[in-house]
């Protein structure tokens, strides 16, 4: 199957069904007469991202600073952590039951001391994409490294590798199918980590981001501007989604060769 046609027969399912609940929305909108500050129209959703481009992009660039900057101290630091949580078995099994918090806590609780640690404005949310999404990423990566073919390691260990050496040339390029799963996961929560930081921690203004958008637009009873900021934020998520499919499909044709 060429290119085109295999995107194509993979993408209009999904459309077929976004057009079937835009059609089922905007008819049950208009058949039971929702006012439109409760449930706005797809139509009066659309035209409200004509109405008001500068803003909504502005503020999608901005919170997709945030969101990106977050996502990646979430990818390399849960790359790093859970490396040594693997390296060293003491401290998987100390440290590693106490990453969890970072999912049991509710953001929304924590986001208040950020903050306060790290002010108002982009670090706050940076920090708050950061904690929602590194956790994915650690699991992901001790999970990989501790499915490494025992006899593999055997081999080093008898050729004198150390444990650096062990992980660079062997655990860490094993583990990489893992750890891009976790990444996959940690991308769309990076985004709502992103969206609740700045519901708390960021500002107002001619350079709001997406989360002051929602909150401004919430106390004007603007629904309609909600819903547009909402789908830019769905289109952040799917975008980094997208790259990290992207970049995974680049570091692992290896393995989808070899599973053909």
């Amino acid at each position: 199957m060429k290119g085109g046609l295999r995107v194509w027969y993979v993408s209009w399912p999904p459309l077929l069904v976004v057009c079937l609940l835009l059609f089922l929305w905007e008819l049950g909108v208009t058949l039971f007469s929702i006012p439109p500050y409760m449930l706005p129209t797809p139509w009066q959703v659309g035209q409200a991202l004509v109405d008001q481009p500068g803003r909504l992009l502005s503020a999608t660039g901005r919170t997709a600073i945030a969101m990106l900057l977050g996502f990646i101290c979430s990818a390399v630091g849960g790359v790093v952590l859970g490396s040594c949580l693997t390296l060293v078995p003491l401290a998987r099994r100390g440290v590693y039951p106490l990453t969890l918090i970072l999912q049991m806590v509710p953001l929304v609780a924590i986001a208040p001391m950020l903050v306060v640690w790290f002010g108002w404005g982009i670090p706050s949310v940076i920090a708050a994409a950061c904690i929602v999404s590194i956790f994915p990423v650690i699991a992901s990566t001790l999970d990989g490294l501790q499915s490494v073919d025992p006899g593999l390691k055997e081999l080093f260990r008898i050729y004198g590798a150390g444990k650096m050496r062990t992980w660079w040339m062997l655990g860490f390029p094993a583990s990489l199918p893992s750890i891009f799963t976790g990444l996959r996961i940690a991308a769309g929560l990076a985004v709502i980590g992103a969206i609740v930081g700045e519901f708390v921690g960021s500002y107002g203004g001619d350079h709001a981001p997406l989360g002051s958008v929602i909150t401004s637009a919430l106390k004007q009873t603007r629904t309609d501007v909600v819903f547009a900021a909402i789908i830019l934020a769905a289109a952040l998520g799917f975008a980094l989604f997208g790259i990290v499919n992207l970049l995974g499909w680049l570091f692992l044709r290896r393995w989808h060769s070899s599973a053909r």
